[in-house]
């Protein structure tokens, strides 16, 4: 699962309008990540379906990585800091559009994309839901200020992975499990590429 090689770049114009109004479906898949159909996002999350998933990892030229903490509200997970971004491709969406069109609804700005790896993983979470993600990961790069969205984020910083490794060794819990499960192979792999 793993596709280092990859480099994709390319700019996107973000439409605002019919697709953000589709019913809010996620992308069902096998092992091999093939689509194998589609289902309503909390549903999937209630049954423990696999489906497809990204992350973003977004790093500053002193090679910090921007992390957000979820907003309280969010249907999982809310409070706990993770990665830049994530979240699903919709039914019918190309993985590519989707990273470019939620970094800029969620973090305010967009920026070049490179996916580094993918992986999958099973997690049970709060309020009964469990995650069951084919999880694609993508770096990029900005050095500007994120115009946050209140309803994604209740704050972001920027971290070094120094302070990183520190905080998660000693407050496991104030992360999300996703992002302790792929962060230390994200730094790896950018080395050299921030």
């Amino acid at each position: 699962m793993i596709n280092i090689g990859c480099q994709v770049f390319i700019t996107w114009q973000i439409p605002v309008g019919p697709l953000l109004k589709m019913p809010n479906k996620i992308i069902l898949v096998d092992k091999e990540d093939n689509e194998i159909g589609t289902e309503f996002k909390l549903k999937a999350h209630k049954e423990g379906k696999l489906h497809r998933a990204f992350s973003i990892f977004i790093f500053n030229s002193k090679g910090e990585l921007l992390l957000q903490r979820r907003a309280l509200k969010k249907y999982h997970s809310g409070g706990l800091w993770t990665n830049s971004c994530c979240s699903h491709p919709k039914s019918g969406e190309e993985i590519l559009f989707s990273v470019h069109r939620r970094l800029k609804e969620e973090m305010g700005f967009d920026c070049d994309m490179e996916e580094i790896f993918s992986f999958i993983y099973k997690a049970r979470l709060d309020r009964g839901l469990t995650e069951n993600e084919f999880d694609h990961v993508f770096i990029g790069k900005f050095d500007g200020t994120p115009e946050i969205n209140k309803k994604e984020a209740e704050e972001v910083k920027w971290v070094s992975y120094d302070f990183l490794e520190k905080d998660i060794k000693e407050n496991p819990e104030k992360y999300t499990y996703w992002f302790k499960a792929c962060y230390k192979k994200v730094f790896e792999l950018t080395k050299g590429k921030i």
